[in-house]
């Protein structure tokens, strides 16, 4: 495991941004986002969370047998993205459970809001297909502010 980069301070504590560019096959045939590629950045960004916190999901798998997948999601497309917008997707975690993590996700392009999410997603066993809590690397890196459901 890395050694897990400083958390953040001022007012965005607790959001973590990746940078994405749109490039033409993010579009469909209208020349905007494709609505599902919005998750793909959402996803991207969620890996990136994960890795800036130490941990990737390939050791957690290898390691302890645990995969994150999508349990629920709620979305709302607000405006559309375009070829070679420069976007940012912005993750905070608004919840944890015993097994699973409420994620609040955000894409902008600037200050624009394009789209907002809830995702949740839950720990599970690999092996046995079933719900496992959270690995205590991870949960010992969530930060304080996240409150358990």
């Amino acid at each position: 495991m890395r050694k897990p980069a400083s958390p953040p301070t001022g007012p965005d504590a607790g959001v973590f941004t990746i940078p994405a560019r749109v490039y033409y096959e993010d579009t469909d045939a209208a020349g905007v986002v494709y609505y599902a590629n919005y998750l793909r950045f959402c996803e991207r960004a969620r890996t990136e969370w994960l890795r800036h916190l130490g941990l990737e999901q390939r050791g957690l798998l290898a390691a302890e047998h645990v995969a994150f997948v999508v349990r629920s999601l709620e979305a709302r497309y607000l405006a559309p993205g375009r070829l070679d917008d420069l976007l940012t997707v912005a993750t905070r975690i608004a919840g944890v459970g015993r097994a699973s993590i409420d994620f609040e996700q955000r894409i902008l392009r600037g200050e624009e809001l394009l789209f907002s999410s809830r995702i949740t997603v839950a720990s599970v066993d690999t092996a046995r297909g079933r719900p496992i809590a959270i690995p205590a690397a991870l949960r010992a890196l969530l930060p304080d502010t996240a409150q358990t459901k």
